[in-house]
């Protein structure tokens, strides 16, 4: 089997063809003469599980466009975000490094010297444009793009309560609002999230999209909506869509999770009383769904104006969330575990002489977006990004870059996954989960106490130890392994 670093020059001379160079900085970049570089369209959602769309398996939900987009691409069923909350997942896109280098682990932010993403992609050449929600330290302008449309950021907590769809007070997106380029509040838009805001982030898009119709250079758009996140309220044209009493409570639902995982009295799991119910999971679901469905729509609307533009034929897109969520999955409601359907994220990408209706079960991480962008851009990634190019399986070489992936939440939760075997570990409370998951893919049955898998358990840990030892874990857990992949 060939190595990443050899697969991916060879990737980038097949995209080159006879190629050229040109010198950006101290980088040299790759020009495709007889490949125009793509055009690419990252669309970000918030909160979205892995498993909610129909295309992939769904059989309750409506996803016609991303179900488009499955049958015209690459779908990755196995990808993960690495850390499940907004920001630090963001922050990993962006960097192509894990919070144990950026900055976030240890500063609560993205280190300000990290070359960024658009800020590589603006120097080759690209249009790069943000549109949507900004949970980044400094400003767009700061991080890369050229451009920002319908930004919509943190702002003053307002005095007045807001109601979910249920009349529960919101705690979500408290006093955010649209701003303009220059970071202006724009409150006449609405404080906190409002039931159209994802439409009105589609508008932003296709705005940028037929202004750049007539543009001579490959842009890279950059959508970060903030679907299907709480407080989850009734899209327009939506209400009732789903009817709650029809929603089957997932397979793994628990009125209670067995231990205190490290986040029990976190904001998310607060939304919900003790002990959950089966009702105010079918309740959520349903909403949750209809959110889904109208961002979908939304998101139909923005490949319709590519289309429209005359410009799909030559951009890749990206469809993806920051991470999953829980919604009574093992007695939780958030997305701060290491389980399936929180770590877990859909992953799809479609583009120009990519495979179509592929789906790979390549163990990845949402930061592997960084090189696999800049290989389809023919743009060098920077030495020192800790990810690799999802490209050779985009090509239809359905090939894992590395044997396992690795977890991590606070000083909560660290997590090690193969093909078959996903040991959790909770430093805090020394104790340790165990499932196979192929056997059990809900993870609902826990083997650590079972003395036929010690050895395993012993590998585990020590796989799972040396790699956070190896790139910075402040926590430095006791571990060796021979496997210490990427």
């Amino acid at each position: 089997m060939q190595s990443i670093s050899v697969r991916r020059r060879l990737t980038i001379a097949v995209f080159a063809g006879i190629a050229v160079s040109m010198v950006i900085g101290d980088q040299r970049c790759v020009a495709l003469p007889c490949q125009p570089r793509p055009n690419v369209l990252l669309l970000l959602a918030d909160d979205q599980r892995p498993d909610t769309i129909a295309a992939l398996g769904n059989p309750i939900i409506g996803t016609p466009t991303l179900d488009r987009l499955v049958a015209g691409g690459v779908a990755f069923t196995r990808a993960i975000c690495a850390y499940p909350l907004c920001h630090p997942s963001r922050a990993e896109i962006l960097s192509g490094m894990t919070v144990f280098r950026n900055g976030v682990q240890a500063r609560g932010r993205l280190d300000g010297g990290v070359v960024v993403l658009p800020e590589l992609l603006r120097r080759a050449g690209y249009r790069t444009c943000h549109v949507g929600k900004w949970h980044t330290a400094g400003t767009p302008a700061e991080r890369g793009y050229d451009t920002v449309e319908g930004m919509f950021a943190p702002g003053k907590i307002p005095a007045e309560k807001q109601l979910d769809a249920m009349g529960r007070e919101a705690t979500g997106y408290r006093g955010w609002m649209f701003r303009d380029a220059a970071g202006k509040p724009m409150p006449e838009k609405g404080v906190g999230l409002t039931p159209g805001i994802s439409a009105e982030l589609a508008d932003a898009a296709i705005r940028f999209l037929n202004h750049e119709k007539e543009g001579n250079r490959p842009f890279f758009l950059h959508v970060n909506f903030t679907a299907p996140h709480d407080p989850l309220l009734s899209p327009p044209g939506f209400k009732g869509r789903y009817d709650p009493a029809r929603m089957p409570a997932p397979k793994n639902f628990l009125p209670e999770h067995p231990f205190d995982h490290g986040n029990l009295r976190g904001r998310d799991e607060l939304l919900w009383p003790w002990p959950r119910t089966e009702q105010d999971v079918r309740e959520e679901l349903a909403l949750y769904y209809a959110e889904i469905s109208y961002l979908d729509e939304q998101i139909g609307r923005i490949l319709d104006a590519l289309d429209a533009t005359g410009q799909a034929d030559r951009t890749v897109v990206i469809f993806t969330s920051d991470n999953g969520l829980a919604i009574g999955s093992h007695g939780l409601r958030g997305k701060q575990n290491m389980y399936e359907h929180s770590i877990g994220v859909p992953l799809v990408i479609r583009g120009p002489r990519m495979a179509r209706g592929f789906r790979s079960s390549a163990q990845c991480y949402l930061r592997d977006l960084f090189p696999t962008i800049c290989d389809l851009a023919g743009v060098p990634a920077p030495a020192g990004i800790q990810s690799d190019s999802l490209v050779p399986i985009l090509r239809g070489e359905n090939q894992s870059p590395r044997q396992f992936v690795v977890g991590y939440f606070g000083d909560a939760q660290r997590m090690i996954r193969t093909d078959q075997w996903k040991l959790i570990r909770y430093p805090k409370i020394r104790r340790e989960q165990l499932f196979d998951i192929l056997a059990d893919p809900s993870e609902m049955h826990d083997l650590s106490a079972d003395p036929a898998q010690a050895a395993l358990i012993s590998r585990l840990r020590g796989d799972l130890g040396a790699w956070l030892a190896r790139h910075g874990d402040p926590l430095n857990p006791e571990g060796r392994g021979d496997n210490v992949g990427r």
